[in-house]
């Protein structure tokens, strides 16, 4: 199936040096979909209710923490707007610092992800930064390498691969992911590609630490 993606392992439970894991995990992920919560915010012309948790009965709070009146059935809707509305909500609750929300819902999201009949590079992205935010960096990294076959060149591969090696901690990896998206950054910027600029500010803090980088590189030879 095209949305194919292994689960995520390493969930994070309740010891507080996996709390503290997830808080970290967050934090880097959210450099880059920091421009997620401002669109939904900027889109959403009045509040609406955001859909139930199954199984939970009753309506889900709203991104403000308000819950109101009875949460649209999401299993109506097809597997794509289930997993945009899905990504939304969990991005907005990591946002807020949210856990429960956040590993409570993302398995629900990246079923429907698996349940798409077809993946572009957006749908991917979002899928990669719900698994790198619940610990999934080998299935982050599968899904980078997915988005450069297809898109050779593209520069969400390497925002993906940058923010796995911050998780990682592996300076090998963010140097190479830093290196290889500023060699693929003009033509890219030409290609004027529209999920760029859904997510210009992703992409604009990537390169300022890519940049920075670089020169420290360059500095310490």
């Amino acid at each position: 199936m095209p949305g194919a993606v292994a689960p995520a392992t390493g969930f994070p439970r309740s010891a507080r040096s996996e709390q503290t894991a997830w808080i970290v995990a967050a934090a880097i992920v959210a450099l880059l979909v920091g421009v997620v919560v401002w669109q939904v915010q900027r889109a959403a012309p009045a509040p609406v209710p955001d859909m139930a948790n199954p199984g939970a009965g009753g309506a889900a709070p709203l991104a403000g923490g308000a819950a109101t009146g009875a949460a649209p059935d999401i299993s109506q809707m097809s597997p794509r707007e289930r997993f945009d509305r899905l990504f939304n909500r969990i991005m907005t609750a990591a946002g807020r610092g949210d856990s429960v929300t956040v590993t409570t819902f993302t398995p629900m999201a990246l079923g429907a992800y698996r349940q798409l009949d077809t993946v572009d590079t957006d749908a991917r992205y979002h899928a990669a930064l719900l698994l790198l935010q619940v610990g999934g960096v080998p299935e982050a990294l599968a899904l980078a390498d997915s988005i450069e076959a297809a898109r050779p060149g593209h520069l969400f591969g390497y925002l993906i691969r940058g923010t796995a090696a911050d998780l990682a901690q592996n300076e090998t990896m963010r140097r190479q992911a830093y290196r290889e998206f500023l060699l693929h950054l003009p033509a890219e910027e030409k290609a004027n590609r529209p999920e760029y600029r859904e997510h210009q500010p992703a992409i604009d803090e990537f390169q300022r630490k890519a940049e920075a980088e670089t020169k420290n590189v360059k500095s310490e030879k």
